[in-house]
């Protein structure tokens, strides 16, 4: 992980960071890569893409062709026996074609599509890359968005966030802490106690009913 020792501000203070969720995001990068003080490759690679305006968290979530190791060292408040580290092939094989464009190449289903976006049965929600439990029904609601919604998941530590700047928009994403696959976005206008919108595929989602109960609406 990125600190701040490793990273100074210039003589102008436009060099900050900032811990959300246990990822290191950094802001307004204006200095030179020539003229940093030597540092490791991921700490070069942030520095490139941040310079590049890519507005992304810094710890990329793409697998490497020796797995996911990116992530694995630097994301998360997780140790690294905590992640699931596969590379691009397992995680082709291990998923299905559309699970597979949701959760590692960033994509979107179509709203009113997936298969849990008007889902009230009782039960647990997991990630479908590596079963991390992420959101519970009760959390669940129906914001008219067309896709699952929730107001919080289980635990903070169970989501990790970074800025996505794609489509000409800015927005907050929302990813696994675990296996660092993308899960949607997360939005400022969802009803209290948060007040937050956790708008989530459900191609990124399984589903674990609770026999005999309802979900609270």
């Amino acid at each position: 992980m990125l600190s701040e020792t490793m990273w100074p501000p210039d003589t102008q203070g436009r060099c900050e960071t900032k811990v959300r969720y246990g990822l290191t995001l950094s802001q307004g990068a204006t200095r030179d890569v020539e003229t940093m003080k030597p540092i490791s490759l991921i700490g070069l690679l942030s520095v490139v893409l941040v310079a590049a305006g890519c507005g992304r968290c810094v710890v990329t979530t793409h697998s490497s062709a020796t797995g996911n190791d990116d992530f694995a060292a630097t994301a998360g408040n997780l140790t690294m026996s905590n992640k699931v580290i596969k590379t691009e092939a397992e995680w082709k094989q291990s998923l299905t074609p559309e699970q597979y464009r949701i959760l590692r190449q960033k994509g979107t289903e179509r709203a009113y599509t997936g298969e849990f976006w008007n889902t009230k049965e009782a039960g647990t929600y997991r990630c479908a890359g590596c079963e991390e439990v992420l959101f519970e029904s009760d959390t669940k609601y129906d914001s008219g968005c067309g896709w699952p919604s929730f107001y919080a998941p289980v635990t903070t530590n169970v989501i990790a966030e970074a800025e996505d700047r794609s489509h000409f928009m800015v927005r907050t994403e929302v990813l696994c802490s675990k296996c660092g696959g993308h899960l949607g976005h997360v939005f400022d206008d969802g009803p209290q106690p948060t007040g937050l919108r956790y708008c989530i595929n459900s191609a990124a989602l399984k589903f674990e009913s609770k026999q005999g109960a309802k979900a609270e609406q």
